[in-house]
């Protein structure tokens, strides 16, 4: 057994989401969203080195002395998955691992809108599910993935860096791919994709304009594909996608996305109240004839109003989920204030409000 394995069992006992280990640091876990220390030494830069090339397949080593910067997946067995993180610091080698369960909780276990897994059915299109690190965006996909892996006859392909969930098949036949072990890059496997007789790709992270372009491309062309991206809304999302393109090709790919966006979903973490865990407040848009209008003529800034009024089609604003948990005893005001677009209206709830210079 790898000395490591003793601090995933701990953070698997502990319920935490993240181990830390850092160089010239004792080790520390994230536990419903804040870091706490683990009673244990400080850990040597040399020692955790070896420490950590235990579990390091050994081409997996090479590209860290070279490049200081590591990704890769590792599973220990009967406990979970773990997304590994290897980087460089001031003080020598550090680590973050990412805890993914090795159960697929569906939507309603997550307390995500009915709307949610109802995605997993759609024939073609694009799905983009938002938010900061941390936020879920991966435990939501996974819940769409497994409702199309039970309901649905269709081949699906994963392409991950890494590998975080794993579907077996069950109605459909599924594919995992690794970027860095199973291919290059995830544009290259994309584009592999393409010739693979795919119905559903997921797309692990949309990181640079080869890989939106060909997910783009896929989603046009009679293929479901879900994909991530690091935005905060519904609307900065579609103008994320539509700026990573050069001027000159930004119009073609409005009118591109306009027709092959289906829905965005954007995603914030709260920590509980009521009981352990966590829990995600949802801004929901469906791209309605509506919603295509405005992304075809540049007009993004009225995608707020048109979510507003497309509760009908399980559309809603960010604001108003965090609202709703708040009414329902599930989440802090003080942190849901934190995390508001509208501060204002969050404001009366607060049991000390602020300066007023912190709504700016």
């Amino acid at each position: 057994m790898a000395r490591i394995d003793a601090f995933f069992k701990l953070m698997h006992e502990q319920g935490a989401s993240d181990l830390h280990l850092v160089s010239g640091q004792q080790p520390a876990l994230r536990i419903r969203g804040e870091m706490e220390r683990i009673k244990f030494k400080v850990l040597d830069s040399d020692d955790l080195r070896s420490m950590l090339y235990e579990i390091t397949p050994e081409e997996k080593v090479k590209v860290f002395e070279e490049t200081g910067d590591l990704d890769f997946g590792y599973e220990l067995p009967g406990v979970a998955r773990y997304r590994a993180n290897f980087f460089m610091q001031k003080f020598g080698v550090a680590a973050v691992f990412r805890e993914i369960p090795q159960t697929i909780l569906t939507a309603e276990q997550l307390g995500l809108p009915p709307v949610v897994p109802k995605l997993a059915s759609l024939p073609r299109g694009l799905v983009l599910v938002t938010g900061p690190t941390g936020s879920g965006k991966s435990t939501t996909l996974a819940s769409i993935v497994d409702v199309a892996n039970r309901q649905r006859k269709d081949h699906i392909i994963t392409i991950e860096d890494p590998i975080e969930f794993v579907h077996e098949s069950k109605s459909c036949i599924v594919n995992h791919r690794e970027v860095g072990a199973h291919t290059k890059t995830f544009s290259a496997a994309l584009r592999g994709a393409l010739r693979e007789d795919p119905d559903i790709i997921l797309v692990g992270e949309m990181r640079d304009l080869e890989t939106i372009s060909l997910a783009i491309e896929a989603a046009s062309t009679g293929h479901l594909v879900f994909a991530t991206l690091h935005t905060t809304s519904a609307a900065k999302t579609v103008d994320r996608i539509i700026e990573v393109f050069p001027a000159t090709q930004q119009d073609q790919i409005r009118s591109t996305l306009a027709d092959g966006l289906r829905a965005v979903l954007a995603q914030t973490l709260f920590k509980r109240v009521d009981k352990k865990g966590r829990c995600a407040a949802l801004e929901i848009l469906i791209a309605t004839p509506a919603v295509r209008n405005l992304i075809r003529e540049n007009k993004t800034y009225q995608i707020p109003s048109s979510i507003q009024t497309g509760k009908k089609y399980g559309m809603q604003l960010l604001d108003d989920a965090i609202m709703e948990l708040i009414h329902k005893g599930r989440i802090d005001p003080e942190e849901a204030y934190a995390k508001a677009n509208e501060k204002a209206r969050f404001r009366p709830l607060l049991k000390h409000p602020p300066a007023d210079f912190t709504e700016a």
